[in-house]
């Protein structure tokens, strides 16, 4: 079955949320919208999702984002749903870069922007406001007004950075045909 979750992966889960947690909890930059932040998590998120694929980034993005919130004010599942969704994006756009044969060129960066953007916005602008609206009762206005904020900002900071840590990843793949036998 190869369907099955390899050692690797489930090494990759516990680390990747770890680091998520970290990076959420701890190295964000406020706004200056209540409760919204300019978080670096998402572009680690990025790198775990063209990597190790959208099981992998979807679980350590829904499990960091979930310990980052009971260890502060409390699980607000929208949002933490929205991240682990994330990670299944970024996961899914990683399946079209080359990354791992060592390329990651302007069409990839291009393909890796637009696919991102997409993501960022429709889970932080569009989802996860609405399932504020619709299970949490919040004021409209505010949910999407945190939802804009954070799905612009999130979309910037993991396009510059993500791009800079998913090349400075490809770089350290061998490019397929690099390698010529000595005479």
């Amino acid at each position: 079955m190869k369907n099955k979750i390899t050692v690797k992966q489930i090494v990759a889960i516990g680390i990747g949320t770890a680091v998520f947690f970290i990076l959420k909890r701890f190295v964000t930059i406020p706004t200056g919208v209540p409760n919204t932040d300019i978080a670096t998590a998402y572009p680690f998120l990025a790198l775990l999702g063209v990597v190790y694929g959208p099981i992998v980034a979807g679980l350590a993005g829904f499990l960091g984002h979930m310990i980052g919130d009971l260890t502060s004010y409390g699980a607000w599942w929208t949002w933490i749903i929205a991240s682990g969704l994330l990670g299944v994006s970024f996961g899914l756009i990683g399946t079209r870069l080359r990354v791992n044969e060592g390329i990651f060129d302007k069409k990839d960066i291009i393909t890796f922007l637009v696919g991102e953007t997409i993501a960022n916005l429709v889970l932080w602008v569009v989802l996860a406001p609405i399932g504020d609206v619709i299970i949490y009762a919040e004021a409209a206005n505010k949910v999407f007004t945190q939802g804009v904020v954070i799905g612009l900002t999130n979309a910037v900071v993991t396009g510059i950075i993500g791009v800079l840590l998913i090349k400075a990843y490809a770089a350290t793949k061998t490019k397929q045909g690099s390698l010529t036998k000595d005479a």
